[in-house]
């Protein structure tokens, strides 16, 4: 873990440093993976009472230990506790949710059925594509088709919520609506 220290009215002897580069090497350990990770500690000197706050960012998260003491390294000792509760709950967090990868949505809509080896005219062969219109789609009404259509569209085919049974719904070219009903 890579530190570096801002210090407001506070200097810190090599000696010291040397102790806290200790301290945060366990830290380090819980947040450091595939690239090294950089804190900021900032310390500073109010009316006799030390202030000290570590910043982390993990994940494009910043995790921030506050502590505040008349001694300087407890205050920075405390800082520190906090930082390694949430570097521990951050961690489990990332840990614990699935990360799958995602298909690309042309993957996902269209699924190849059977080639086709050749055409009876002698053409080169082809690939027949079978497209699931339903998938990730939830059942709906004839209002909410309606409302599904914009301008662009000349038909929308969609599952009905009472029947359970396809719909398709066309624009006629005089701007009304055909219903056509699956049995």
């Amino acid at each position: 873990m890579k530190i570096t220290y801002t210090g407001r009215q506070v200097e810190l002897a090599p000696a010291e440093r040397k102790k806290l580069e200790g301290e945060f090497a366990k830290i380090g350990k819980l947040l450091d993976g595939k690239q090294e990770r950089e804190a900021h500690i900032v310390l500073s000197l109010e009316r006799h009472l030390h202030h000290a706050e570590v910043t982390v960012n993990y994940y494009n998260r910043p995790l921030v230990g506050l502590g505040s003491d008349g001694d300087l390294f407890t205050a920075i000792h405390s800082a520190a506790e906090k930082l390694e509760k949430q570097a521990l709950k951050a961690r489990t967090k990332f840990r614990d949710n699935k990360r799958t990868p995602h298909k690309a949505s042309s993957e996902v809509e269209t699924e190849p059925v059977a080639p086709v080896d050749a055409q009876p005219d002698g053409a080169p062969s082809g690939r027949v594509y079978h497209v699931n219109h339903h998938r990730k789609r939830k059942p709906m009404t004839l209002d909410e088709a309606l409302l599904e259509m914009d301008q662009t569209r000349d038909y929308l085919v969609y599952r009905d919520a009472d029947t359970d049974r396809l719909h398709v719904l066309v624009r006629r070219r005089d701007g009304n609506f055909d219903l056509v009903e699956s049995e």
